[in-house]
């Protein structure tokens, strides 16, 4: 399965993901948790001063999760987005910061996302005899496999699941809406172009035609300019 290809789905509008980016206050996604609270994210052009404000008192807050939960959570979301021949990972796109910095914006994701990762761990120890993080490859890929679809999913990997449901959707905002992430996508933003005007099959469609003056002063354009 190329998981690259369904998170572009995702990103792009095609496959509808749950609102979790909108209910954030700060336009900048990629740099977004100061591990020192000592300085801003630098993003200040046409800012709102309100928004602004917010983003530094979240800043100031300090770290939330520990040097081993995010090791983990830097894993994870490399298992959801790694680096190809296209563009880097997520880590390379500072996702762990993004979702750092989200859990303090948003604090309702701080009980399921640590609640999540405290589970990851248990069941791990229990499976392997040590924390996620100090697993395997290929016993991180087993356990990740057993959480990440749903419907496959056995009943008593319940917690796992919506643990790895949020922690997706989260990987998945802070990378597309990152450089690297609107890179990969080809994402250009608005780039100026040049308006030669309507079509002569659209005109001729509609018995329309343009006069010598609008020719002139309107729609006369350098074609290979």
């Amino acid at each position: 399965m190329d998981r690259r290809k369904s998170l572009k789905l995702i990103a792009t509008g095609a496959i509808a993901a749950p609102a979790i980016i909108s209910g954030c206050t700060t336009d900048d996604k990629k740099n977004s948790a100061d591990k020192n609270a000592t300085t801003d994210t630098g993003f200040n052009l046409d800012r709102n001063p309100d928004e602004l404000k917010h983003e530094k008192e979240i800043l100031s807050k300090g770290k939330y999760f520990t040097d081993d939960e995010m090791a983990t959570i830097s894993i994870l979301a490399d298992m959801i987005i790694p680096k190809d021949a296209v563009s880097g990972s997520a880590s390379d796109a500072k996702v762990p910061d993004f979702i750092e910095f989200i859990v303090k914006d948003m604090p309702r994701h701080q009980i399921p996302m640590r609640g999540g990762l405290r589970w990851l761990d248990m069941h791990c120890l229990n499976q392997y005899d040590k924390a996620f993080k100090d697993c395997t490859a290929q016993q991180q890929t087993t356990v990740v496999d057993a959480i990440a679809y749903p419907k496959k999913a056995a009943p008593e990997m319940s917690q796992g699941v919506e643990f790895f449901k949020l922690m997706r959707n989260l990987t998945v905002t802070g990378f597309y809406t990152s450089e690297i992430g609107l890179a990969d996508v080809g994402y250009a933003g608005n780039t100026p172009t040049q308006w030669n005007g309507v079509p002569d099959d659209v005109l001729k469609q509609y018995r329309l035609a343009y006069t010598e003056k609008e020719l002139k002063e309107c729609v006369n354009f350098d074609q290979h300019a």
